[in-house]
């Protein structure tokens, strides 16, 4: 056990007479002025000042300014890649236009024929468009996943590394001596 006289100082308490009250409870404070509130404050601006000297917040936003320039350039292809299905299309109702007129002059048979031509063609357009909008769709859905994943990641490693660095700060030798004797004593 440790020296008496110690143990006696540590469990103090002060009591004042404050005309006929009990014992007032008296906040613990640090060179006569500062409260543990002021020393959370204190930490917590200190740490958020680490962060932004680290340039923690250009790093976050520097990714996602990049993603949202992926995400721009995949976008504009997306136009383009639509501009040349729409222009693909008036094209092929050009070609069942004249194919209309061919068969108007055309005997019976050549008539059939163009229009089974005519629906194949317009069958077809359709089918070609469709695939190039789920492309477009399936490759931008992508890349907005792939954005969202990494900026997770980097919050993710920065809150990690943000957490070491303040366990570091905070566990010393003692503490880990403490953690030790309360294993054994809990065996």
């Amino acid at each position: 056990m440790a020296n008496p006289s110690a143990e006696h100082e540590l469990n103090a308490t002060v009591e004042h007479d404050a005309g006929g009250h009990g014992g007032e409870h008296v906040e613990p404070v640090a060179f006569g002025f500062v409260g543990p509130g002021a020393w959370v404050s204190l930490a917590m601006l200190v740490f958020i000042g680490i962060l932004v000297w680290k340039g923690v917040p250009k790093l976050i936003t520097g990714g996602l300014d990049a993603k949202i320039a992926a995400i721009r350039e995949q976008l504009d292809e997306a136009k383009k890649l639509r501009a040349e299905a729409e222009a693909l299309r008036g094209e092929y109702a050009a070609k069942i236009a004249n194919a209309e007129k061919d068969a108007a002059a055309m005997i019976e048979h050549a008539k059939t024929e163009s229009e089974a031509i005519v629906a194949k063609a317009e069958a077809d357009a359709k089918a070609v468009i469709g695939r190039r909008e789920r492309m477009a769709e399936d490759k931008i859905a992508g890349a907005e996943r792939a954005a969202v994943d990494e900026v997770r990641a980097k919050a993710a490693l920065a809150a990690t590394e943000a957490a070491r660095g303040l366990i570091a700060a905070k566990h010393d030798a003692d503490a880990d001596r403490k953690l030790v004797d309360e294993a054994i004593s809990s065996l």
